[in-house]
């Protein structure tokens, strides 16, 4: 009796474990033949590809699951730092191009106005150019298709021009003095991306160069121009990176190179897993002793701080503007198989004195790094150097022992202020919604023989002053709803008048002689070459109670 009392004493347990054993069957061969592969989610890397493979094998509804990563990448990246992004397939070529120096195109410049494309420039030996396409051809068909109205735009009309190199097009256009349309074939080529926009004597031995990026061509393009200007008798020279938001580092190590003497520390790069990386001129430039000057404004960034940190903290030249943008931060491009890439920060760059010139800002979306530029708009910044705050703590000292700053941006040697004189609410009205250049394009269009006959910026300004296009302006806004107010035209007027002749000369000349133009009147400018005539482009070492003041700051190696 009592044995088999003690027998008894088991069933439960047995039972309980024959529960437990089938359950854990019945689990498995369900969720085996139901497709579910879930597995233990145990760490963060995997977490995410579970969640994902969850979703495609258990969700309610269908999921387009390529389209659901597409959108996922970005906000990943976009919670580390300002400047890791993702780069879908379908932008990467675009992405691309800016900076390989060239892309896949037919080889015209192009507006889109009243919904329809308008040849601005037909680019010197492309593929238009070729087959017999002129400045002021209307584009009014692709592939036998009508391609006018509300569908065409800036993005609709590259996707239609730009393809595959060797590829066909065929466009139908109008011609004014032409009564059919005429109809082109074009074999797509390779068409050059222009880093350097300008490049030009402000002077008699003044030389001017102006650089748009930091690409692959841009060293070459450089090297090219200063030639050019030296052949011209350049004996100083003045850099423009104004409004240059940068590119490829490499590049713009290669072009300060071209002015510092041997062994000089241009940059350097360190990152959590990316060791210290020094970058030194090998001391084979061809302008080391060229009296030199940087232009720079709140939107030079990146590669144009590279370029003139090293040239100010080695005290090789001159920095003249505004305060630059402040991103400190180096991206590698990472690809992937689908042709889609993302560019991840990596480390961070120094300049040679040790300062890191990134602005501060928070992981994920910080609106205070994407409003940085209005607020410094705000505090008075553009205006007055005055409103500047520097941080001490991060002071560093060049060469000669100037004092420079870390913590955001290239501050400049000399400070130009932003120049609003002449700003009035019919200004910005006219040009937020681009009145200004749809009348400068609406007369070249009308006036394109007439304005062809002037080879040159001056002359053909000459003629442009005499035309009152300023008047003519007027009663062409007043057509797109901008009411005319007398006494804020007659204030604006001279902004008005560089407006439009700026625009016409750029459609009939190209860029050099648009940055010609504006370079005539610009206080920057003008502040570079009066500094280069006083023989005053090399910086000197600052005073003793300059030095004194400055005692106990960090120093930096040049």
């Amino acid at each position: 009796m009592s044995d088999n009392n003690h027998s008894s004493r088991f069933i439960p347990i047995i039972i309980a474990l024959s529960v437990v054993v089938g359950i854990l069957i019945g689990t498995f061969y369900a969720n085996h033949f139901s497709g579910n592969r879930l597995s233990i989610i145990n760490t963060s890397s995997n977490k995410l590809n579970d969640l994902l493979r969850i979703v495609d094998d258990q969700y309610v509804d269908t999921v387009n699951m390529s389209d659901l990563v597409e959108k996922a990448m970005p906000q990943i990246l976009a919670e580390l730092d300002p400047h890791s992004t993702y780069i879908p397939a379908q932008n990467l070529e675009a992405s691309n191009a800016e900076l390989k120096g060239h892309f896949s195109g037919i080889g015209v410049a192009f507006t889109v106005q009243r919904d329809t494309i308008f040849v601005n420039e037909v680019i010197s030996g492309g593929p238009s150019e070729k087959v017999g396409m002129l400045a002021g051809d209307r584009i009014i068909s692709v592939n036998d298709t009508l391609f006018v109205g509300e569908e065409v735009n800036n993005e609709s009309t590259m996707r239609k021009l730009k393809g595959p190199k060797g590829s066909e097009v065929k466009l139908g256009v109008l011609r004014p003095g032409v009564k059919e349309i005429l109809y082109f074939t074009i074999v797509r080529g390779d068409i050059p991306v222009k880093s350097v926009d300008a490049a030009y004597m402000l002077t008699d031995d003044i030389g001017y160069i102006r650089i748009n990026k930091f690409g692959e061509t841009t060293y070459t393009e450089m090297i090219i121009a200063l030639a050019t200007l030296q052949q011209k008798n350049c004996k100083s020279l003045v850099i423009d990176l104004r409004d240059n938001a940068g590119g490829y580092m490499g590049a713009s190590i290669q072009m300060v190179n071209e002015f510092l003497p041997k062994n000089r520390l241009i940059v350097y790069t360190e990152g959590r897993k990316s060791p210290r990386q020094e970058f030194r001129s090998d001391g084979r430039g061809t302008n080391q002793k060229t009296p030199l000057i940087v232009l720079t404004n709140e939107f030079s960034a990146s590669a144009s701080e590279i370029f003139s940190g090293a040239i100010q903290d080695n005290d090789r030249g001159i920095i003249i503007g505004r305060r630059s943008f402040g991103k400190g931060l180096v991206q590698q491009p990472i690809d992937f198989r689908d042709g889609s890439a993302i560019r991840l920060t990596i480390a961070r760059y120094y300049t040679p004195s040790g300062r890191c010139i990134q602005k501060p800002y928070s992981n994920g979306k910080d609106e205070n790094y994407e409003y940085d530029l209005q607020k410094r708009f705000d505090h008075g910044e553009f205006f007055s150097q005055d409103s500047i705050k520097q941080n001490e703590s991060l002071a560093y000292h060049t060469s000669l022992g100037r004092a420079v700053y870390g913590g955001g941006g290239i501050m400049p040697d000399i400070f130009v202020p932003q120049d609003t004189t002449g700003y009035t609410s019919y200004y910005y009205m006219a040009m937020n919604n681009k009145l200004t250049i749809q009348y400068a394009f609406q007369y070249t269009d009308e006036n394109r023989e007439k304005l062809s006959q002037f080879e040159d910026m001056h002359s053909m300004l000459a003629y442009l002053k005499k035309q009152y296009l300023v008047d003519k302006f007027v009663r062409f806004a007043e057509t797109r709803g901008l009411k005319r107010r007398n006494l804020m035209i007659n204030k604006s007027y001279k902004l008005l008048e560089r407006a439009i002749y700026g625009n016409v000369i750029y459609t009939m000349l190209g860029m050099e002689a648009y940055v010609e133009y504006l370079n005539e009147s610009d206080p920057t400018v003008l502040k570079a070459i009066e500094v280069l005539e006083k023989g005053e482009a090399f910086p000197k070492a600052p005073s003793e109670t300059t030095g004194k003041k400055n005692e106990g700051r960090k120093k930096g190696a040049a």
